[in-house]
C-alpha cells in the first residue's frame, strides 16, 4: 500500500506480473475510485466544454464518451480526461486524481461569465471499479440486466450491477476490452465482492497500481505527469487525434493548429532496449553522444517480455528503426525506436464496437 493523491492505494495484491498476465489472458478487477469526477450542466454546458476541452464534444451522442485534454493557451496539458455526455446539456468529466482541484479551478475560471452553466466537483458521489480483460464481459453479464454486448467501445449505459444502481462504461486503461462501473461510494465494497465472486471460475483477480501502469505502457497510453504535462503539447505527444480540428475555437487552438501545419521539433517515441537493462522514468536519452531527452515511462513488460519505454526525441530521430542510447546508471545502453502501441489486442467480430 502507498499514499497516492490523498488515497491509500494498493501497488499489488498477489504480484504485478501475475496481475498483468491475468488481465491480458483472463480478467482483472481494479478499484480506481481515486479518479475525479466533475459535472457540467446547463443550457450553455456544451459551449463551455467545447471551449476548454480539446476534442469535439458536439460529436458525442448521449451515452457516448471521448478522450480529450484540458489545454493551456500554449497547447500543453493541464490534464487529460474522458468526457461523457449524460444528456444534451449535461456532461461528466473523469480526471486524474492528483489534478481534481486544479482541473475544477481551471474549468470554473474559463467558463464565460453570465452563461447558463453549473460546474460541480462531484468526485465524492462516485466510486469507480474496472473489470478488464478478455473474460470481462462473461464475468460481468450475469450480474446485470444490461446487455453488455450492446455497449460499443467508448459508450456507456445505465442500469444495475449486483442490484446496485450503476453506470457501465466500455472503457479502460489497460489495452484490453472491459468495463468501468460508476456506483455510489457506499455500494463499492458490495460490488467489489460480487464481481470477485462472479469471476472465481474465470480466474479474475484483484489488481493494483503496479499492473495498471505496466498494462497501460504496453498499450502506449500516456500518463499525465510522466508522458504529458504542461511542457508537452498534444502534437508533440502524438495525440493529434484527440483535437477537434474543425471546431471554431478552444483554448490552445492557435498553437496546436500551427504545430499541426508546420510540424514540431520533438515528438514522443516508443522504444525497446537492444541491450540488457531497463529504461526507467527520468533516465537520460542520448543521440550521437549528446543528451537529447529523457525517458518518460519505462519498464520490463510481463506479457511482451521486453524492456520498453517512451520518451521525447528530436523530430529527426523519431523514425522507427532509429537507434539511440539510454543512460542506465552511468552505462550507455542501446535502444531502438519502434511503432506504438507496443501491444494491441486481437479484435473479434463477436465484440461489438471493440
Amino acid at each position: 500500500m502507498v499514499p497516492f493523491s490523498g488515497w491509500d492505494m494498493p501497488v499489488e495484491y498477489s504480484g504485478i506480473v501475475d496481475e498483468h498476465l491475468a488481465v491480458r489472458t483472463r480478467a482483472g478487477l481494479f478499484d480506481v475510485s481515486h479518479m475525479g469526477e466533475i459535472e457540467i450542466a446547463g443550457k450553455d454546458a456544451l459551449a463551455a466544454v467545447q471551449r476548454f476541452s480539446s476534442n469535439d464534444a458536439a460529436k458525442l451522442s448521449v451515452g457516448q464518451a471521448q478522450y480529450s485534454g484540458l489545454m493551456t493557451p500554449q497547447g500543453t496539458f493541464v490534464d487529460d480526461l474522458l468526457v461523457y455526455r449524460l444528456a444534451p446539456d449535461h456532461f461528466l468529466l473523469v480526471v486524474n486524481a492528483g489534478n481534481i482541484e486544479k482541473d475544477y479551478t481551471w474549468i470554473r475560471d474559463h467558463i464565460e461569465p453570465g452563461t447558463d452553466t453549473v460546474v460541480v466537483d462531484a468526485s465524492t458521489r462516485y466510486a469507480l471499479l474496472a473489470v478488464q480483460g478478455p473474460e470481462a464481459r462473461q464475468i460481468l453479464q450475469p450480474l446485470t440486466g444490461v446487455d453488455l454486448d450492446s455497449i460499443k467501445y467508448y459508450w456507456f449505459a445505465h442500469g444495475e450491477v449486483a442490484n446496485i444502481r450503476a453506470t457501465i462504461s466500455r472503457t479502460g486503461y489497460t489495452g484490453e476490452d472491459g468495463y468501468e462501473i460508476f456506483v455510489p461510494p457506499q455500494s463499492a465494497d458490495r460490488l467489489w465482492r460480487a464481481i470477485l465472486d462472479a469471476g472465481q471460475g474465470s480466474g479474475l483477480i484483484p489488481c493494483g497500481l503496479g499492473a495498471r501502469d505496466t498494462l497501460r505502457l504496453e498499450a502506449s497510453m500516456r500518463l499525465h505527469g510522466n508522458d504529458i504535462d504542461e511542457t508537452t503539447t498534444a502534437i508533440e505527444a502524438d495525440l493529434g487525434w484527440m483535437v477537434g480540428w474543425k471546431k471554431t475555437d478552444f483554448i490552445g487552438a492557435d498553437v496546436l493548429r500551427r504545430q499541426h501545419r508546420d510540424g514540431v521539433q520533438r515528438k514522443i517515441v516508443g522504444f525497446e532496449m537492444l541491450e540488457r537493462g531497463i529504461a526507467r522514468h527520468g533516465y537520460d536519452l542520448y543521440v550521437g553522444g549528446a543528451k537529447a531527452g529523457v525517458v518518460t515511462s519505462g519498464t520490463q513488460t510481463p506479457y511482451l517480455k521486453k524492456a520498453i519505454g517512451m520518451g521525447y526525441l528530436p523530430i529527426e530521430h523519431t523514425a522507427p528503426g532509429t537507434e539511440f542510447h539510454v543512460d542506465i546508471r552511468g552505462r550507455q545502453t542501446r535502444a531502438r525506436v519502434v511503432p506504438m502501441p507496443f501491444y494491441k489486442r486481437e479484435k473479434t467480430p463477436a465484440k461489438q464496437g471493440a
